[in-house]
């Protein structure tokens, strides 16, 4: 496309809730008291590990980086979500729509890399019991830890980049409820090419290879506690790793629907509908999936209450 046909966008429209005008009211009370649902329990989960001493171990302190990334994974898209459903207003800026698009990429890779972290300290603590102290050393957090931030970043940044560097035309309409870079792909009207093979490559790295790694672990689990023949200590294993099971069903469930298996028919709601359960429902259930499933949480949480209440 020539120079001369090509308008400059300086903002898109989000239309991804078709939703009625007389149900604004209700769907805003819904996805409001979600929203700070999901601040308010991921908020509890971190400092009940900062607080308790108990849980100064490395399981916790992946389970509370993934509680920070679920908080701010939730703020990417619900205020500006909330924002226009109050305002009737769809529009999001360009440097907006980036900035989004950017923060998701950063915190929805951070969600997969923590969640491998935490299947490989399971793996260490059911596999190799007696030495999990000295596997799961401080260091080995913090070495796990730095680099997945920083590949995330990086990540991030990359797509934002060859994001900016697409001229869009005419067309600012985006059927989402936030800046997708797939919808934002469809509305390009310079090459994508590298843009979808960047996706394609990094998918295969950030999102699938994770996956395959959190497979492999609970395989390791599976054969290890089959060798146990004490129904007690097999009901132990699965009791401990069933809160992070359900984390790992939700998030990759949701994201391999959207992405790998979009569907065929009233794929636009359909999709809205996904990627609700994914940017939305699932950061709002994990603290509550680790609170309730968990007994250390529980028992954290009475102490710090008995605690307070004492000094009180």
């Amino acid at each position: 496309m020539t120079g001369n046909n090509r308008t400059i966008i300086s903002q898109f429209l989000l239309l991804g809730l078709p939703i009625p005008p007389e149900h604004q009211h209700l769907f805003y009370a819904l996805f409001l008291a979600m929203y700070l649902t999901t601040i308010l329990g991921n908020l509890i989960i971190i400092i009940l590990i900062l607080l308790d001493s108990h849980l100064h171990t490395p399981m916790y302190l992946f389970l509370s980086n993934l509680s920070f990334s679920d908080l701010c994974f939730s703020c990417v898209t619900m205020p500006k979500l909330l924002q226009n459903m109050q305002s009737q207003d769809p529009s999001i800026t360009y440097m907006g729509c980036l900035t989004q698009m950017y923060f998701l990429f950063f915190f929805g890779d951070m969600e997969s890399f923590l969640l491998v972290a935490m299947a490989y300290d399971r793996y260490v603590a059911i596999c190799f019991p007696l030495h999990y102290t000295s596997i799961m050393s401080p260091k080995l957090c913090v070495s796990l830890l730095l680099p997945l931030w920083l590949l995330a970043a990086f990540n991030a940044t990359m797509h934002t980049l060859l994001m900016a560097r697409l001229s869009f035309c005419e067309n600012n309409v985006i059927l989402q409820f936030f800046c997708d870079i797939l919808a934002l792909l469809k509305l390009a009207c310079s090459d994508t090419y590298i843009n979808e093979l960047m996706i394609f490559i990094m998918s295969c790295l950030i999102g699938i290879i994770p996956f395959l790694l959190i497979v492999m672990s609970y395989a390791k689990i599976v054969f290890s506690i089959l060798k146990v023949h004490s129904t007690q200590t097999i009901h132990k294993v699965f009791s401990t790793c069933g809160s992070h099971l359900s984390v790992v069903s939700l998030f990759y469930g949701t994201v391999i629907g959207l992405y790998l298996c979009p569907p065929a028919n009233n794929s636009t709601v359909k999709e809205t509908v996904v990627a609700m359960m994914y940017t939305v429902v699932t950061p709002m259930l994990n603290p509550f999936i680790y609170s309730l499933r968990n007994k250390d949480i529980k028992e954290a949480l009475i102490r710090i209450f008995y605690t307070k209440k004492i000094s009180l």
